[in-house]
């Protein structure tokens, strides 16, 4: 199947045989697809391995066939976007997570929306925190694990926001003492569901809630960009 000028970032790359790359895209309308790009390591290559760099948007030309596509071309189809510092940490961050919790070849197209808008919210003011827990969020709602933030999973009632909770990844947020382990306040859960930053305290709170729902579906399993992320940031002013 040969798919023309198909919007895509590229996720991450390495080599591939002797002289070509093997990239992970996420692609608006056909999920994330692993691509074949031959011959880009060459001195002389038509296509220059800068061009496939990550966080740029990109029109892709691909021949898809079986679990894996060649790329035929690929051209810019925005403005460049340049991530440094802790921001392209984050970035990376993101990557890591798609890859990590989707699938080849299946059409996510609310989780490609949701990376184009978080990548250039990651150079502007506010939080870098807050935008990537907006942005698990949104990953976690578009591959069918949305949370549930505004609602006691037990009693049915409206999350309050000076009441406490322990979320529970399967069944959501239920009410506890507020010196129980993990517990939450409301007003942090709310928040996220409102899409409005919390206070220090609260991004805290947020960041603990996030990591333990994305640990539950990677089967207990651990980010890279964790210990890296947890690194850099704990050398950042204060916000």
């Amino acid at each position: 199947m040969l798919i023309d000028q198909q919007p895509a970032y590229v996720l991450h790359a390495r080599p591939y045989r002797e002289t070509s790359l093997l990239l992970e895209c996420l692609t608006r309308d056909h999920g994330r697809l692993g691509v074949v790009a031959r011959g880009v390591r060459r001195e002389r290559a038509r296509l220059q391995r800068a061009q496939l760099e990550p966080f740029q948007p990109l029109a892709l030309d691909l021949s898809l066939r079986g679990e894996l596509a060649t790329l035929r071309g690929a051209e810019p189809a925005g403005a460049p976007l340049r991530l440094a510092g802790d921001a392209g940490l984050a970035g990376l961050y993101l990557n890591e997570l798609v890859v990590r919790l989707t699938g080849r070849q299946d059409p996510l197209p609310d989780l490609f929306e949701a990376y184009g808008r978080t990548l250039p919210r990651l150079t502007g003011p506010g939080p870098l925190a807050w935008q990537l827990r907006r942005f698990e969020r949104d990953l976690l709602a578009a591959i069918g694990y949305a949370l549930q933030l505004d609602t006691d999973a037990d009693s049915g009632e409206p999350v309050a926001a000076q009441g406490w909770y322990r979320y529970q990844v399967e069944h959501g947020p239920v009410a506890c003492p507020n010196d129980a382990p993990r517990a939450i306040l409301g007003e942090h859960l709310l928040a996220l569901a409102m899409d409005e930053p919390p206070a220090v305290a609260g991004q805290a709170a947020l960041r603990r809630l996030m990591r333990e729902v994305i640990r539950f579906h990677l089967g207990g399993g651990e980010l890279h960009a964790w210990r890296v992320l947890a690194t850099a940031m704990s050398r950042r002013p204060p916000e």
